[in-house]
């Protein structure tokens, strides 16, 4: 699968939406199939997991690898100071 196609999957997936079209709901499916194998891998190291979730502030897509032991985020995609960045402006508006 291609990097834009997990794109648009991510922002399908955690897009608020309250009812999600069958195309939608498939794709946040094959979304959760990949994330699991993933993790179950061990890729990223027996302790850490892929995460996605959506910030509450910006509303925007994060990609987050936990500890999962201690819940610590190891890595961020964007970092937190970007995400701040970016409130920053918008609220500078």
């Amino acid at each position: 699968m291609e990097i834009s196609a997990v794109n648009s999957i991510i922002a399908a997936s955690v897009a608020p939406s309250p009812v999600k079209s069958p195309e939608a709901q498939a794709e946040s499916r094959q979304l959760i199939r990949a994330l699991k194998k993933l993790n179950e891998s061990e890729l990223l190291g027996n302790n850490h997991e892929l995460t996605f979730v959506m910030d509450r502030e910006t509303r925007r897509p994060l990609v987050r690898i936990i500890n999962r032991e201690t819940k610590e985020i190891v890595q961020q995609i964007p970092p937190e100071y970007v995400l701040r960045m970016a409130e920053e402006l918008n609220s500078r508006r």
